[in-house]
């Protein structure tokens, strides 16, 4: 069974973070989410609560087939956290997915991993993703997925159902929620 860690800061945007979970979880995939606090809540830009399965040190060293980054504005916390820099860095050279969405491939950016890629974003940080393809939903570039924002979610969720599971699987599922 394919797995995926969902790094959750305060400030998170809780549609990218929720969506995409829910999405993958039906598909019957392990998904581990973990705060970056110990004390394992991370509350999102709505003022929902989200009580994490882990906090952030508890998965330390553990490998994931998919590290799925959510946008916000907690994206700033992300991106000075250096556990997630040290995540994505090595979840990449070991060829491993990275997802991330709306602010979040900032955080990629961070970690030198989109020179040279095709990738898009949220249009809030288009100053610091020169070469974003702002017209386009969802991009994947090798083993690196990046979506818009909140409105592209449950497709991007949908997506990366697809990519551990099968095409087959992500229609069932769409199917199932009435897409």
């Amino acid at each position: 069974m394919p797995t995926v860690l969902v790094p959750l800061a305060d400030g998170f945007e809780e549609i990218e973070a929720f969506a995409p979970v829910d999405l993958l979880r039906r598909a019957g995939i392990e998904v581990t989410v973990a705060s970056l606090n110990d004390h394992r809540h991370a509350t999102g830009r709505s003022g929902i609560t989200a009580h994490a399965d882990v906090a952030l040190s508890a998965v330390a060293g553990q490998a994931f087939d998919l590290v799925l980054l959510p946008g916000g504005a907690g994206v700033k916390h992300l991106r000075t956290d250096p556990r997630v820099g040290e995540i994505v860095r090595a979840q990449y050279a070991a060829g491993r997915w990275l997802a991330a969405i709306c602010a979040a491939p900032t955080v990629l950016h961070d970690a030198g991993l989109l020179a040279n890629r095709r990738y898009t974003a949220h249009f809030s940080v288009a100053n610091e993703l020169p070469a974003i393809l702002a017209g386009e939903r969802i991009v994947t570039d090798g083993k690196i997925i990046t979506s818009r924002g909140a409105g592209t979610a449950v497709e991007f969720g949908l997506h990366l159902v697809a990519l551990l599971t099968s095409a087959d699987k992500a229609q069932e599922i769409s199917k199932a929620i009435c897409l």
